[in-house]
């Protein structure tokens, strides 16, 4: 039996990673992706993290994953489909193996927000992108559109800008909420349009392909038909938690409630990074999460008998 199972292998679960190994539990990182790091591998440049200024996020979570390899943290790559407490202990069951924990610290981070609108799902991969860096190289010299408002979509906009012939950045509000220096370097860019106070309403294409987004201004009413080879959609993430809903509480919206001890509404289950409830979501609150996550669960390993 692990004193520690940790589900998830972005900012913060690495972090606990190197946490628990400097503490000599006994511990085991659970990721069901082949590669480590969550949302940021699909970050262009990561300039707000401290020391690392200018790094790309692929690049930052080689080198968190390789700092926690250095410690002796052991990675499984599975897909944990349930956990169930028995007697006190946590049964984390995977798709091909039951493993049981005396804690378990949930870090499954988010995945992004989807706008619900017509022709959406229908050119998914064939024009609809919700990962600029992923795809951006498909669209060198052609025009493209990006939808949302926060720092996401100002630096996807940013990103596409380099290689795209143009770049129409769509927002339903009257201003972006994104940090005033990725907003003074989106709007100096002569290839690039604001197009604000606008909902997108549809994705249009041709032969399999998108050709066009249909948005709609909120207050004239007024549609508008731009014409563009690719849609990036950047309006916000949602938790992954839905086979925590069961277990744990959560808000409204999905996320798990912890405070900044990251204790949840059960013993010996804790949760750091995304999917917690918390004002911010970076990779230094993430990585923050991570240790103070573990601290929480060595004071609960100290605490019970086993």
């Amino acid at each position: 039996m692990y004193d520690l199972i940790i589900i998830g292998s972005g900012p913060a679960g690495l972090s606990a990673g190197i946490y628990a190994a400097r503490a000599k539990l006994s511990f085991l990182v659970i990721e069901k992706s082949y590669i480590s790091g969550g949302q940021i591998v699909n970050t262009y440049e990561i300039d707000n993290y401290p020391g690392f200024s200018g790094l790309s996020g692929m690049k930052l979570a080689e080198e968190m994953r390789s700092h926690a390899e250095r410690l002796g943290v052991q990675f499984k790559n599975a897909l944990v489909e349930r956990i169930e407490i028995v007697d006190g202990k946590k049964i984390v069951h995977t798709e091909s193996e039951t493993l049981e924990t005396k804690t378990v610290i949930i870090a499954t981070g988010a995945d992004h927000s989807k706008l619900g609108i017509a022709g959406e799902e229908e050119f998914s991969g064939r024009g609809v992108s919700y990962c600029a860096t992923c795809d951006g190289a498909f669209y060198r010299n052609k025009e493209v559109a990006v939808v949302g408002g926060g720092n996401v979509a100002v630096e996807d906009a940013i990103f596409l800008a380099r290689a795209c012939k143009k770049v129409y950045i769509v927002h339903r509000r009257n201003e972006f909420r994104a940090e005033k220096i990725l907003q003074e370097q989106l709007l100096s860019l002569p290839n690039v349009e604001t197009v604000l106070d606008c909902n997108a309403i549809q994705i249009e294409g041709e032969n399999k392909k998108v050709s066009a987004l249909v948005v709609k201004n909120k207050n004239t009413g007024e549609e508008r038909k731009i014409s563009v080879n690719g849609v990036f959609i950047a309006v916000g993430i949602v938790p992954v938690s839905e086979i925590f809903k069961n277990l744990l509480k959560t808000d409204e919206k999905g996320y798990i409630v912890a405070g900044e001890n990251c204790r949840t509404s059960l013993e010996g289950v804790f949760v750091a990074g995304d999917v917690r409830t918390k004002e911010l979501r970076q990779v230094v609150t993430a990585v923050s999460d991570g240790a103070n996550a573990v601290s929480s669960a060595q004071r609960y390993l100290l605490t019970n008998e086993w």
